[in-house]
């Protein structure tokens, strides 16, 4: 059974998941460019500069990963998977906060999809499956599995509720986001911790090898800091909902156009 799910695991790894989720997410862009009232070529201007830098980013840490970069040791002493996490977060979601054409993208859609596209966590299940089979440490896979399953399964339930503009509706959209990011936060500090190096403090009889190599590292380097931008977008979007001007179903008329440029 373990093998089974291994194998199943192995087959979404490989890479078949992130079309869809990127297809989703760079789809859900284009139609709050649309809702936004900006014209074609604002709209290609924008939707490309966000297109091509997140492709980019994901061939590299592709090539990255298949060549063993983030396995430990490999670029001692660099450490790799933290750099691979905090890079993306701390260089895009600055640079798309600061974009006029995305925070008028941001307030055309409904809160809800971004908080309801994260499901893909549930995905996090392959920490524990892995566990279960011997190949990771349960100081580091428990932790990271469980949490990121839960994210998942609550994606849905809280952006419905957050949809609904209900009463404590957007508290839980914030509680949803916060639980998010400790999740992670957690996840890769016990994967730190874990990993044979100086600061190792735990699994000392099984250390964490395996999550640095492909394609299980793509989660630490690639899903991660991606969920990470989202729930920054996420709370951003939270933070601007009361001034907006939109309807409590979320299909507002069209803003005023933006500039591409921020």
């Amino acid at each position: 059974m373990n093998q089974l799910l291994l194998d199943v695991f192995a087959f979404v790894g490989a890479g078949w998941v992130r079309p869809i989720i990127l297809t989703a997410l760079l789809g859900g862009l284009w139609v709050g460019l649309r809702r936004a009232g900006l014209d074609r070529r604002e709209r290609l201007i924008t939707w490309f500069s966000v297109t091509l830098p997140l492709l980019a980013w994901l061939f590299v840490v592709l090539q990255l990963a298949r060549a063993g970069v983030f396995r430990p040791g490999a670029v001692a002493p660099v450490p790799t998977i933290p750099l691979a996490v905090l890079l993306p977060v701390l260089l895009g979601l600055p640079l798309l906060m600061r974009s006029r054409s995305i925070a008028a993208a941001i307030d055309a859609v409904p809160p809800s999809w971004v908080i309801g596209l994260q499901v893909y966590r549930v995905l996090g299940a392959v920490f524990l499956v892995r566990w279960a089979a011997g190949q990771l440490p349960g100081e580091f896979a428990l932790p990271a599995g469980a949490g990121d399953v839960m994210v998942g399964l609550l994606a849905l339930p809280v952006a419905i509720f957050v949809h609904s503009r209900a009463r404590g509706s957007q508290a839980a959209g914030y509680a949803w986001n916060a639980f998010g990011i400790l999740d992670l936060m957690l996840a890769l500090t016990m994967g730190f911790l874990t990993t044979p190096g100086p600061f190792q403090m735990f699994a000392l009889d099984r250390p964490n090898t395996g999550v640095g190599a492909y394609p299980l590292v793509m989660v630490p380097v690639f899903a991660v800091p991606l969920s990470l931008i989202l729930h920054g977008l996420s709370l951003w979007q939270l933070h601007r909902t009361p001034r907006r001007s939109s309807t409590a179903s979320g299909f507002a008329p069209p803003a005023a156009p933006a500039s591409p440029a921020g």
